[in-house]
């Protein structure tokens, strides 16, 4: 690990995370002059640079982070995925973002800049959102959301269930959202311990200081126990080896949620015998 990412590991894990969200949109920048050059491309922002910026908390991940508009690894497969797969920016569905990355919003405003109402980012403390509430106590209406984002947050609250189940209250039925969390694959089922409240402690066992567990192989079925379908998707297989080496696109991997549409009731066995029986009514 060389001197810049030493120094990004030291500035994420001393300085407060909603002074960080100010000045980082001005700081990371000059950091990229030292990376001028074409060997990455950036698919949310355009950025052609050398390699990306070193970035993490614990572990740095080399080749991270686009100085430009700090997209990592997870925000460039994602955007990907929404602007090839989805009509997103299209049609522009309401959207609820949870917990709004930089790189995303700035370019999502824009899509929706004739109809900012529509896109709602919302976050516990964060300066860049405009509406704050803990998600475990969402204030919106039932079924008011077409499509939420919502990534890397499930970690940090004290209960993700009564979180993801306030995000299904909230979406709409045919709705549909992308949450990602940081998961270990070596692990079948998620680690979780609320007795580990040491900042220091919580970083040696879940890998960061503010979170409170480590997803494992199971992440998809939590999210199905909230009531939504849940597909996981290893997205960057559809991309050639050079191209997910032009966007480094790191060993991320997409989690699709649905909330199914209200299928019409179908008809029970008594039903279809009533239907067989003649209509007293009718006999002569």
């Amino acid at each position: 690990m060389g001197a810049i990412g030493r120094a990004i590991r030291w500035t994420l894990n001393a300085l407060p995370r909603t002074f960080l969200q100010r000045v980082a949109g001005v700081c990371v920048p000059l950091l990229g002059v030292l990376y001028v050059g074409r060997g990455r491309t950036c698919p949310v922002c355009g950025a052609k640079r050398r390699r990306f910026l070193p970035y993490g908390y614990g572990a740095v991940r080399e080749d991270a982070l686009c100085p430009r508009c700090l997209a990592l690894e997870r925000h460039r497969l994602l955007w990907l995925w929404l602007t090839r797969e989805t009509s997103l920016f299209e049609t522009r569905p309401v959207l609820l973002h949870i917990a709004p990355e930089v790189c995303l919003m700035r370019s999502l405003e824009a899509t929706y800049a004739d109809c900012a109402d529509r896109y709602l980012t919302a976050d516990l403390e964060s300066p860049l959102a405009k509406l704050h509430f803990d998600v475990q106590h969402c204030p919106l209406a039932d079924e008011s959301v077409d499509v939420i984002i919502c990534n890397h947050l499930l970690e940090h609250v004290t209960s993700d269930g009564v979180a993801l189940r306030e995000l299904y209250r909230t979406m709409r039925y045919g709705g549909w959202g992308v949450m990602l969390a940081p998961i270990d694959y070596s692990r079948a089922e998620t680690f979780e311990d609320d007795t580990i409240t040491d900042p220091q402690e919580r970083a040696r066992v879940f890998g960061q200081y503010d979170h409170r567990r480590i997803y494992g192989r199971d992440y998809a079925d939590r999210l199905r126990k909230a009531g939504f379908d849940a597909e996981e998707i290893d997205y960057k297989m559809c991309f050639s080896e050079e191209e997910r080496r032009q966007f480094s696109l790191g060993d991320d991997r997409l989690y699709i949620v649905r909330k199914r549409a209200i299928e019409p009731e179908q008809p029970t066995e008594a039903d279809e015998a009533d239907k067989e029986q003649p209509n007293e009514a009718n006999k002569e």
